[in-house]
């Protein structure tokens, strides 16, 4: 059994320290007996998205975005039919922004893959400090760091939580990220998984059941990440109950 991660342009969008996050889903899937293989493709490198289990798309500057979106939409039916197929994808800050229909600058607009039906435009103040969501989706709460200027607007979409502590998409909805099919995407960075490993292993299954539909997820220890994850969350909301 083996599962492969395609971690899409390092060299560029990887602002925040996001080879955390692949580092995480190979750890927990290797403590299960579960190969993996990571593919790091540079800006130039053909894709071939079939071979892929998981795809990751970190966050990067706007003059970074400008050169990967490019790049994205020359390859927009292929990482579009991956999505639409049931392949796992997790997007982070910039990554999420391309995923929607365009990130608008004050003087220039940035062309996404219209995979989401979001939008971002760029606002004043940045959005940055710690944050905090309960979340359906795992059930229970997602803790990391935000720091965003772009403001998303998610439509219908499902979002990925509920503001506990933070800003989250705009800073007034109240809400952060989307989840579609099997696609993560959000503005947290910390780097978000090795402190949510709930949301490591939903990813992971979501990975492993598509390849292997009979294969069992089994529970691993998480003690120290569940440290990280409720100091946070303790810090930050108190006694508050979730």
């Amino acid at each position: 059994m083996k599962i492969t991660i395609g971690h899409l342009f390092p060299d560029l969008l990887n602002l925040y320290g996001d080879r955390g996050n692949i580092a995480a889903l190979c750890r927990r899937m290797e403590a299960r007996g579960i190969k993996t293989a990571v593919k790091q493709y540079d800006i130039g490198d053909d894709i071939d998205f079939s071979e892929l289990d998981i795809v990751f798309i970190g966050g990067g500057s706007d003059r970074e975005q400008l050169l990967v979106c490019k790049r994205l939409l020359e390859i927009k039916s292929d990482i579009t039919n991956y999505v639409e197929e049931g392949g796992a994808l997790v997007a982070v800050c910039g990554g999420y922004q391309l995923l929607g229909h365009y990130y608008q600058l004050k003087n220039e607009k940035i062309e996404g893959l219209k995979i989401l039906d979001i939008y971002t435009t760029q606002g004043d103040p940045r959005l940055i400090g710690n944050i905090i969501l309960e979340s359906e989706y795992i059930g229970g709460t997602i803790a990391g760091f935000e720091n965003h200027g772009g403001r998303t607007v998610i439509n219908s979409h499902t979002p990925l939580g509920k503001v506990l502590y933070g800003h989250g998409n705009d800073g007034k909805s109240g809400y952060e990220g989307v989840v579609y099919k099997n696609v993560v995407a959000t503005y947290l960075h910390g780097p978000l998984l090795p402190k949510n490993p709930i949301l490591t292993d939903k990813i992971i299954k979501n990975a492993v059941c598509k390849k292997y539909p009979d294969f069992l997820l089994e529970d691993i220890d998480s003690t120290l990440e569940n440290t990280a994850h409720d100091y946070i969350v303790k810090r930050f909301l108190g006694n508050q109950t979730v």
